[in-house]
């Protein structure tokens, strides 16, 4: 197999203590790695850099060798464990020449934090995998409070609940064979990187439906027009029309009615017709909720999803206004939330790119209950630099390529929502009609508010931010006795009580979602952060 470890061991010590210092290496003498050891292979840590391309022009490298052993490791040791509330990433470059590769794995890289002291210390290690590109340098993230993990024991919490971590695994190309690989290894780092994403706080546009009849034309547009000959992609079987039979607001919800009926539209006859809608607002970066109730049968298509503003689609609103001037899939798309009948319940979230479209290889999806009679909260949090997709708050994929260009990442430029529901030519022949209701959709992006207002007491950590249930707090022991207040962005006080615990869990299951201020006030002196409840 390929394997490729890099293993962080810390000294057996009575006390747990948490990581505080950096740890780093550049392999230029600058690191604080002194203990560097390989195992079941050859390793050389201060090895001539021979792809100085791209991203990393450095002089010299780490250099991995597995002549063919199931368990090659490099590793070295620390003096602390980790503490996943105050750092959580890791990061490497990393380059894999494909002459070296031999056997089918995938290219991958995996990282997974184990607890050193243990006989069999894999038994309860966390895992995140990360695909890699061969022939280049490219930057790897591994964020154990975002990233999808995959815990090898079951009943094991989130990693970053955990406080026994004290050893890292860096794996290349899967495991559990003798396969060759040679890789180069730079500037590894161990840093904090959840204050560096913007909180998206503040809604800038938004649609509860609570009219009657017709669709907002201010924010809504219509697509009718076939966008390739007599038809529209994907081999799809409807028309879709502008009228109040297939789109309308009811009840404080938009409507959108698939039916099975004959009609002619541009001189075509069809059998089927929906709705597709576009929405006049368009933006880079920031949140998406949307609340939906989907369609119900064996090849109904629902689809909330987002293009580039930049499309040269026939018939698509941004492209009458002059901005198509980008063909697919160079302009980007973004399936926030797919759905076929055949599935019942499964959802799917994917991302059309130049490097990876149609049947593309990036997406992810779960199951939820009752997908088609309950209403349920489709989220994409779009960063410069990666986005996650959730339902209910539960994180199904995330997409964070290691290597962002035109071809991975044309995801710097606006986007724009569609919500459609697509006939496909398996519909069951029983069909008549289904909806997909859609309660309220509202995109968020950061305000103007700094995320920590005021700092004169020692720092504290507030984890999950955003949260859901409860937020946790952790202190230092010169904190304990503080109070604390949680109050909305117009200073009403929510909840307000005395912490004197390293970590005390706060209750806010019954605060709306929205933008909160913690404070945290001792002896006169004061420190306030922004958290925001999903």
């Amino acid at each position: 197999m390929n394997r490729f470890y890099v293993v962080i061991l810390l000294l057996i010590i009575p006390l747990v203590q948490f990581d505080a210092q950096n740890i780093e290496d550049d392999f230029e003498g600058n690191g604080t790695i002194t203990t560097w050891f390989g195992d079941d292979c050859s390793m050389d840590n201060n090895f001539s850099n021979p792809y100085q391309t791209g991203i990393n022009t450095s002089n010299n490298v780490l250099r991995y060798n597995d002549i063919g052993g199931q368990y090659a490791n490099v590793r070295f040791d620390s003096s602390t464990n980790f503490d996943l509330t105050a750092k959580n990433t890791f990061k490497l470059k990393i380059y894999v020449p494909s002459s070296s590769v031999t056997g089918s794995n995938p290219n991958q890289i995996s990282l997974k934090l184990q607890d050193g002291t243990l006989e069999q210390p894999w038994t309860t290690q966390s895992e995140i995998i990360k695909p890699i590109v061969l022939d280049q340098w490219q930057e790897v993230f591994f964020n154990f409070e975002e990233d999808n993990y995959i815990n090898l024991d079951n009943s094991s919490v989130p990693p970053i609940e955990r406080t026994d971590f004290n050893r890292v695994v860096l794996q290349v190309n899967g495991e559990n064979n003798n396969y060759l690989v040679t890789g180069y290894l730079d500037d590894l780092l161990y840093f904090e990187s959840t204050n560096n994403d913007p909180i998206f706080d503040n809604l800038v546009w938004f649609d509860e439906f609570n009219g009657e009849g017709a669709l907002d034309h201010t924010k809504w547009y219509h697509q009718t027009e076939f966008p390739i000959g007599n038809s529209w992609f994907n081999g799809e079987i409807q028309h879709y029309t502008n009228r109040l039979e297939n789109s309308y607001q009811s009840g404080g919800n938009l409507i959108i009615v698939a039916k099975k009926e004959s009609f002619n539209d541009q001189g075509v006859t069809k059998q089927y017709t929906s709705a597709r809608l576009n929405s006049k607002f368009a933006f880079t970066y920031g949140r998406v909720e949307i609340r939906a109730k989907l369609p119900l049968g064996i090849g109904t298509w629902p689809a909330l999803w987002m293009l580039g503003q930049n499309i040269n689609e026939n018939g698509a609103f941004w492209e009458t206004q002059g901005f198509g001037n980008t063909s697919w899939p160079d302009c980007g798309e973004v399936d926030i939330m797919e759905h076929w009948g055949e599935n019942q319940d499964y959802i799917q979230s994917a991302m059309h790119t130049p490097s990876s479209s149609g049947g593309t290889t990036n997406f992810g999806g779960q199951t939820i209950m009752n997908a088609s009679s309950q209403f349920h909260v489709y989220e994409l949090e779009w960063w410069s630099e990666k986005m996650v997709f959730s339902v209910d708050g539960v994180v199904h994929y995330t997409y964070n390529p290691p290597v962002k260009d035109a071809n991975t990442w044309p995801f710097d430029l606006n986007q724009y929502l569609l919500f459609n529901v697509a006939i496909l030519p398996n519909i069951d022949l029983s069909f008549t009609e289904s909806t997909m209701e859609i309660d309220y959709v509202r995109i968020y992006q950061e305000s103007d508010l700094s995320n920590t207002e005021v700092t004169q007491l020692p720092e504290a950590n507030f984890y999950p931010n955003p949260m859901k249930d409860h937020l946790n707090i952790r202190l230092p022991s010169e904190l304990f006795g503080v109070n604390m207040s949680i109050y909305t962005i117009f200073g009403q006080l929510l909840i307000s009580q005395t912490l004197n615990e390293s970590i005390t869990s706060i209750n806010i299951s019954n605060l709306s979602s929205g933008l909160y201020i913690v404070s945290l006030n001792k002896d006169n002196q004061l420190l306030t952060h922004k958290v925001v409840k999903k």
